[in-house]
């Protein structure tokens, strides 16, 4: 081994046990007000010196806090800048896509990721199966939220004023099965938060039937939704009633990797301001 490598490997040694440090704080339940250094010495199994010399760096860059009282260290506020630079860097389209392929190739359906901006849905992504009759919708087309298991899967779970924004804008009939009457449209997203996933059943197209979950962000706001579309030929309610908990479980995937996790079935995080 070279002169010039030992140092490179000592380094790459004391960065592993610095990181481990860190990881262990982190996994040591909140209600333990911290991890004292003994426990740090005796997990990672070195001398409270080594723990001691890894941590000065750590705390210095505010990685790790330690409480003067009681010297246990906990994690420090830089590590939510660095999580926070994360979710800020994160593309929900790149996130979604691989999942929206998946499901694509489990359901042979198309597959839709979709943003909610004022009371419209924007179709953001599209995925679909070469060999089935082609869907006619299309990336960054425009559609009213409340007639569409998209939306409603978003609406669902935003706030109340959202809600009644849109209501207040009309709820007009595109086929003769689109909910018209607000009082039914409240009961159907009072469904979608209970089961986790909205169905539109001809209501947007004639021909069409959808199932859609939300997609929460890091705030449990939810900020998409991911569908499965196709002709009512091609899906059956039946089969729609199976694929909505598929749905929502590759919804809540995409959530995690943002960081996110769904609202519980009470509706949490529905008619916040």
């Amino acid at each position: 081994m070279s002169p010039e490598s030992e140092p490179r490997r000592n380094a790459s040694a004391s960065l592993r046990r610095a990181l481990a440090v860190v990881e262990q704080v982190r996994a040591t339940p909140p209600e333990r007000g911290g991890t004292t250094l003994t426990e740090l010495a005796e997990g990672l199994g070195v001398n409270k010196s080594t723990v001691l010399r890894l941590s000065v760096p750590l705390v210095e860059y505010g990685l790790l806090t330690r409480d003067a009282r009681t010297g246990r260290f906990r994690v420090g506020t830089a590590a939510l800048l660095l999580w926070q630079s994360y979710l800020d860097h994160m593309d929900l389209r790149s996130v979604a896509s691989e999942h929206l392929r998946g499901l694509m190739r489990h359901t042979g359906h198309t597959c839709h990721l979709v943003l909610l901006d004022g009371h419209d849905v924007v179709y953001v992504d599209k995925v679909e199966n070469a060999s089935t009759v082609r869907m006619a919708s299309r990336i960054g087309a425009r559609m009213p939220a409340y007639r569409t298991a998209v939306g409603r899967a978003i609406l669902a779970f935003s706030p109340d004023d959202l809600v009644a924004d849109v209501v207040a804008r009309g709820l007009p009939a595109v086929t003769t099965r689109t909910v018209t009457d607000p009082r039914v449209l409240a009961e159907e997203l009072r469904r979608v938060r209970e089961r986790g996933y909205a169905i539109d059943d001809r209501e947007n197209e004639p021909e069409v039937r959808c199932v859609a979950a939300p997609v929460f962000d890091h705030n449990r706001d939810p900020v998409a939704a991911i569908s499965v579309s196709s002709l009512v030929s091609q899906l059956p309610v039946a089969r729609v009633r199976r694929l909505g908990p598929e749905v929502a479980a590759v919804a809540a995937r995409v959530s995690a990797q943002l960081g996110g996790r769904p609202a519980d079935a009470t509706g949490a995080g529905h008619g916040a301001s």
